[in-house]
């Protein structure tokens, strides 16, 4: 019987829940927990670790798991490798659905770096004012350099103090526009835009704005990953599953 493991937390995870739960698919929706109000799934929910590579070989067989279908977001390596271990060691067939990165286009003044320490070497020694976009998870790397002021953009207001000496925090969840953005970058006086390469339209408004502002952008690479078979849409997701997608186009 088929039985899915869905590792969500992107849009492209909750059009994949949708998808499932239209098919008549039984399927998993698993949150990392790291956002305290999740957005509601049409699918059964599971918010939470595993406990690395052996916890999540224990589920897969606990639970009669016979597909994983790893949505998470670009950035959400460690789970990724931890899935492809996992269903290496359980010979569970896994697809990761995974939204192409974004591409430079005329007009982009951005550079490409590697990592949170590469972002931090590239901004300037003189004091600016940052729009670091890279969530709450790595903040304290740039704690290295305290002369700048950091603007955040969060789903959830910190639980803690923030490790950085000069912050502005904003709490908002996307889909963000243009116009939204270039507001924001403009309120703020920013001078500089760190941003991880996650790819699709949730996020890309920053950098839309940053383009028609000519504000330099820091994108950081995504980490690499062991091969896997990746797809870009929930209809080729489907059709390895071996079902007919329903909502076409998507």
């Amino acid at each position: 019987m088929t039985r899915i493991l869905l590792l969500g937390g992107t849009t492209e995870a909750s059009l994949m829940a949708r998808e499932l739960a239209q098919a008549g698919v039984t399927a998993v929706f698993s949150y990392a927990g790291r956002t305290e109000h999740p957005v509601a799934q049409p699918l059964p929910m599971r918010v939470g670790g595993f406990g690395g590579v052996a916890g999540l070989v224990a589920y897969l067989k606990a639970e009669g798991i016979s597909h994983v279908i790893d949505a998470t977001h670009p950035f959400a390596a460690q789970m990724s490798r931890n899935a492809i271990a996992a269903c290496a060691q359980t010979g569970t067939p896994l697809i990761g659905l995974e939204r192409a990165p974004w591409q430079a286009q005329a007009g982009d003044r951005w550079q490409t770096v590697a990592g949170n320490a590469g972002a931090l070497r590239a901004l300037p020694q003189a004091p600016a004012r940052v729009f670091l976009a890279i969530g709450k998870q790595g903040l304290a790397a740039f704690a290295a350099a305290p002369q700048h002021h950091y603007l955040l953009r969060l789903v959830d207001p910190p639980a803690a103090p923030l490790p950085l000496a000069q912050a502005t925090v904003v709490i908002a969840r996307g889909p963000f526009d243009v116009a939204g953005d270039s507001a924001l970058l403009r309120d703020h006086a920013i001078t500089h835009i760190i941003a991880k390469n996650a790819g699709g339209s949730g996020a890309e408004a920053k950098l839309l704005a940053a383009r028609a502002l000519g504000l330099p952008v820091i994108l950081i690479d995504r980490p690499e990953l062991p091969p896997r078979h990746v797809v870009a849409s929930v209809g080729a997701v489907m059709a390895w599953l071996g079902h007919g997608a329903t909502a076409r186009g998507v």
